[in-house]
């Protein structure tokens, strides 16, 4: 080939420039796709056989693999700061998010302890800090807020132990039919409403603590405007005490964000625990002061020490009601720790799979569900923070729960008088990343309209309606704008780059010109029962021959050239005809397949008949560049029966066009010749 470039003059021309890469030369036989099969001995795919041998179970259980390897010289120190430093967090964001689960606080805290002890064994994201989500202990307290009333706490801890054991159950039927795919219908457009919706959520719900109130029970459907509307009827029952704490709290809390930490983070990788600081003082004030009693502060409560005893949640009466809700819970939790877990993986350069995934959380929900937990999932800022302090194994959450066991042991109910206004204060500053999330918006509607309006419709269903019916109008929403790019796919006309093999779209490129006499339809997406028909008017707008109307046209002719004794020569009658009456050029139509994904037998049919229309007309059509999946489905369906030759398959659009340019030729000759015999 040539080495050309092409560009636009200002006179609206087209340059040729020399390229300054090397030239491309290929000499080869031209190829039909069943030749090559034949010439290179192709062989089908072989159905991958179930084999159980100690790499399935490395595979099933990871720390089998990691720890033989596990430097302990380099890596255990790291992992030691690391683990004691997100205890730390655990211990002040498992009690909040405890509270926000509507579960009494050292639920939180258990969360952070037994799940992630079977993660340790069976998960593979090491840099996820699993335990507590705001998000996902929202959802959960949506469940207990529905089935228990306000002050019954075994109710609460019944209804959340059955959520997580249901919610388990379910990964672990995700993991044995591989469905770790299912993660996918969460798009980021989705989870981005979706979780900024959640976040507004959290906030409401909070503003209970901040002022001292105590609304009437929340509602599952309109929560939030309810809640807003109860609280402005019980304002008069505002603690002025719990406001200053709450908001000292956040103040304190931002200061340290946004000034302490960044400066530390400069000398030291270690964050400073400013939120164990706040509970430590904010318990030690409680005691001091007598909060609870001199100025009415709600505090935390009883706080048993020791560990729980198993025991089976008592899922018989409620699984019929909580199944739906646990359902996506599931999915939610499973989601978010699955995109957390890639990112890290692919920022430090490991592996993390989908599906291995699924069990290790599975598991995790299960065994905890026993012990009084909620669904546990990984954090987005405790993650961070872990990998920053230096993570290098699942070493750092055993380092975690290793303190948090002493914590749950001997010194859970020194919290006992814990304001609950302080937890409030520190939910509220940690919502900051979620509720900036808004700022995504712009973007998302700049990128695709569709996804704007999905964040859109995601984030308003979850803030005004709930959280679970937001999440069900987002999936809806996403897999809407899925079936319609899927049933309007894009296509076009390409045309060939003077002097190479390059085929472009000659709207986009206006250096690519059209090959005489042949149409070259390129179509991207798949051919199925949904997006037939608009593949068949996509083919015939770009090319400009509908059979139907064609044939028409050719039947007018016929007719007026038997009557043209009436009208003059056919010369004449051509003339005065040429504008309602004339017939096309085109001797051929390519299809360039080599980005359709997939076609159905209801494709298939449709392409035969097309096939048989088209050759009423005298114009063959050939395909060039399909899959090896999409050619065998052709296959199967007889598309390519010898007898009937409906298409001739190509291996490259060039195969096709030098094989139509070369038939086009001969059959311009053979028709001069029996015109000169004539």
């Amino acid at each position: 080939m040539d080495g050309l470039h092409l560009s636009e003059n200002q006179n609206g021309g087209v340059e040729k420039k020399e390229n300054p890469l090397a030239n491309i030369k290929i000499d080869r036989p031209l190829y039909e796709h069943k030749e090559l099969r034949e010439n290179y001995n192709y062989e089908e795919k072989a159905r991958k056989k179930c084999e159980v041998g100690l790499g399935f179970i490395k595979g099933v259980l990871p720390i089998i693999d990691w720890l033989p390897q596990y430097n302990w010289k380099a890596e255990f120190t790291p992992d030691v700061i690391a683990g004691v430093t997100v205890a730390i967090m655990h211990i002040s964001q498992g009690m909040a998010y405890g509270l926000l689960a509507q579960v009494p606080p050292v639920v939180g805290i258990y969360t952070a302890f037994f799940p992630v002890i079977v993660y340790i064994f069976f998960g593979m994201a090491k840099h996820n800090s699993m335990g507590t989500f705001a998000v996902t202990c929202l959802m959960v307290g949506v469940v207990i807020n529905d089935n228990c009333d306000d002050t019954d706490n075994d109710c609460k801890i019944r209804v959340g132990s059955s959520v997580c054991l249901v919610t388990g159950v379910f990964q672990l039927i995700m993991y044995i039919f591989r469905l770790g795919i299912v993660s996918t219908l969460l798009s980021e457009t989705l989870v981005s409403g979706f979780t900024t919706g959640a976040a507004v959520h959290v906030l409401v719900s909070q503003i209970k603590d901040v002022l001292g109130v105590k609304p009437d029970k929340e509602e599952s459907i309109f929560g939030n405007i309810y809640t807003l509307i109860s609280i402005a009827e019980h304002i008069s029952d505002f603690n002025y005490m719990a406001f200053i704490i709450s908001v000292l709290t956040m103040i304190v809390s931002i200061a340290n964000n946004e000034y302490l930490k960044p400066k530390l983070a400069k000398k030291c990788p270690i964050p400073f625990p400013l939120e164990l600081v706040l509970v430590l003082v904010g318990t030690g004030c409680s005691y001091g002061f007598d909060l609870a009693k001199e100025y009415k502060i709600t505090v935390v409560g009883e706080i048993p020490s020791g560990l729980p005893p198993p025991s089976v949640p008592p899922i018989e009466d409620l699984i019929s009601g909580i199944w739906v809700q646990c359902i996506m819970i599931a999915v939610v939790s499973y989601a978010i720790s699955l995109s957390m877990g890639l990112i890290f993986a692919q920022k430090y350069n490991y592996e993390v799979d989908a599906n291995q995934e699924l069990l290790a959380q599975g598991l995790g929900n299960l065994v905890g569900s026993f012990f009084s937990c909620i669904t546990f999932a990984a954090s987005l800022s405790r993650s961070s923070i872990q990998a920053n302090a230096g993570c290098k194994s699942n070493i750092t959450s055993a380092v975690s729960c290793s303190i948090l066991f002493i914590i749950l042991m001997w010194v859970g109910p020194y919290f006992e008088q814990l304001p609950k206004a302080i937890l409030a204060g520190i939910i509220v500053v940690a919502l900051k990343g979620l509720l900036f999330q808004m700022k995504d918006l712009p973007k998302f509607w700049y990128l695709n309209k569709l996804d704007g309006i999905v964040w859109v419709g995601t984030f308003l269903a979850v803030t005004f309606v709930s959280i679970d019916i937001g999440l069900g109008v987002g999936i809806v929403m996403s897999l809407a704008v899925i079936l319609i790019r899927g049933i309007k796919p894009y296509a076009c006309l390409l045309g060939n780059v003077p002097g190479t093999e390059l085929y472009l779209d000659i709207k986009r490129y206006k250096g690519a010109e059209e090959i005489p006499e042949i149409k070259i339809f390129h179509y991207q997406g798949s051919i199925n029962f949904a997006s037939k028909a608009m593949f068949r008017a996509a083919l015939y707008e770009k090319t400009g021959v509908n059979p139907a109307e064609e044939l028409k046209i050719k039947r007018k002719l016929e007719k007026l050239v038997a009557d043209s004794a009436q009208y003059g020569s056919t010369t004449d009658l051509m003339h005065r005809k040429k504008n309602k009456s004339k017939p096309t050029e085109v001797k051929c139509i390519i299809y360039d397949f080599t980005a359709l994904s997939y076609i159905d037998p209801s494709g298939i049919i449709m392409m035969k008949t097309l096939s048989l229309e088209y050759k009423k007309l005298n114009i063959p059509i050939y395909i060039a560049g399909c899959s090896e999946p999409v050619y065998e489905t052709m296959v199967k369906c007889d598309l390519l029966d010898e007898k009937k030759e409906f298409y001739k398959i190509f291996v490259t659009l060039h195969d096709a066009v030098q094989f139509a340019t070369k038939k086009n030729t001969q059959n311009d000759q053979d028709s001069m010749t029996i015109a000169t015999i004539f």
